[in-house]
């Protein structure tokens, strides 16, 4: 089948169902997902973009190896700490396993609280001609050159003067979106903003239920505040020096994420474990209010508290049966 009969062919095939269990950090998505799994034949695949590493368990809080027993999880312990693992290659990966899912006859759970991937299974990527690592390594080089001259922001400077729109979507300090759009204007000839605005984000071959869990901001703080504190318990530092002892330094990007970042200076002696676990839960809640944020503005997204479980079972099964209908 050659390329441009491939892409008619997807763009009459029918959309296969996937419901989608997202939401803030520590809002119960692993633990509904394995209730929806089981009520409704389904398998699971992990929209998480930490829980793809090996050896990262208790601080990326992945479901538990009898969960993932009890019904098939995938994507989880994909890749290695130190592999690039990009929304592209997610993309590839997730779909390829949705659609042996879909061929078994069973339903889809695209389960995480990754946007960016969870955008990627759904309705592809912007097409660049794939990652320049030169390219980045360059920008890299150049921002590190101008922190030590004391212009940390130079490249988002850059950004703002080659793609206004870009830069206004993007935090002065965000050093890999700030790339990224550089990436795009220098590889594509034009403004980041333009580029994804034609592609548009809508080939989707799936039909989806698009369910943020959320009981609420405060139950969401006790829980990461729980959930930090049973990290430390179940052995969170004792697994970064595992890491260090593999050969995966804290200058990883895995390495650098909430958990990770805070414990690896404990493991260097160079701060309090009372100190580092406080800080961690700080900067878990700073990041559930941002997941928050870019939930706010995914179209036809319906907030849920995950208590309702009954409730929610009701609307996956309308959407089963409204699948079957079409």
């Amino acid at each position: 089948m050659t390329p441009d009969s491939s892409e008619r062919a997807s763009e009459t095939a029918p959309q296969k169902p996937v419901v989608v269990l997202t939401g803030p950090t520590a809002s119960g998505k692993s633990s509904l997902a394995l209730r929806m799994a089981k009520r409704f034949d389904g398998e699971v695949i992990n929209a998480d973009s930490m829980q793809v590493f090996r050896f990262m368990d208790i601080g990326t809080a992945k479901p538990s190896l009898e969960d993932r027993a009890v019904v098939p999880h995938h994507l989880f312990d994909v890749a290695s700490p130190d592999d690039e693992y990009s929304a592209g290659r997610y993309a590839i990966e997730a779909r390829a396993a949705a659609e042996r899912i879909h061929a078994s006859g069973k339903l889809v759970l695209l389960v995480g609280g990754t946007g960016l991937y969870i955008r990627a299974f759904l309705e592809g990527l912007i097409e660049t001609g794939g990652a320049d690592v030169e390219l980045r390594e360059r920008l890299e080089k150049e921002h590190a050159t101008a922190v030590e001259a004391g212009v940390p922001l130079k490249l988002f400077r850059r950004l703002e003067e080659l793609d206004p729109r870009a830069a206004t979507k993007i935090h002065p300090n965000d050093l890999r979106r700030t790339i990224r759009a550089l990436e795009i204007v220098d590889r594509c000839g034009r403004e980041a903003s333009t580029v994804r605005s034609e592609h548009g984000f809508q080939s989707s071959p799936f039909e989806s239920l698009h369910l943020v869990l959320d009981p609420g901001r405060e139950i969401v703080n006790e829980r990461i505040n729980r959930r930090c504190d049973e990290m430390m318990e179940r052995g969170l530092l004792q697994e970064v020096r595992r890491l260090r002892e593999l050969g995966y330094g804290p200058g990883l990007r895995p390495m650098q994420a909430i958990g990770y970042r805070h414990i690896n200076p404990v493991a260097d002696g160079s701060d309090t474990l009372a100190n580092a676990v406080e800080q961690m839960k700080t900067d878990t809640r700073r990041f559930a209010r941002r997941q928050r944020t870019w939930l706010r503005k995914v179209e036809g997204a319906q907030w849920c508290d995950p208590g309702e479980a009954g409730s929610i079972e009701q609307q996956v099964e309308d959407f089963m049966r409204s699948g079957e209908g079409a």
